[in-house]
């Protein structure tokens, strides 16, 4: 009874150790999460461009306003 208990504990063992748990992606997953990389990367991009744009336009304004001032 003892060495059924150890085979079994044995072959669960061995089973767990060559076991892989990581999920391989297929190549359309790859794709399609390198498409949402590059879609979030413009995104951040077109978000920066849009800040710099009203900072150049505050600081379009705050000059406008200081050369008012002065004359």
């Amino acid at each position: 009874m003892k060495n059924i208990i150890k085979i079994c504990l044995i072959v669960f063992t061995l089973s767990i150790v060559f076991t892989n748990c990581r999920e391989e992606k297929t190549p359309e997953e790859k794709v399609e999460a390198a498409l949402n990389d590059v879609g979030e990367d413009l995104e951040d991009a077109a978000d920066d461009v849009k800040d710099a744009a009203e900072d150049l336009k505050d600081e379009i304004e705050e000059v406008k306003e200081e050369s008012g001032d002065n004359q």
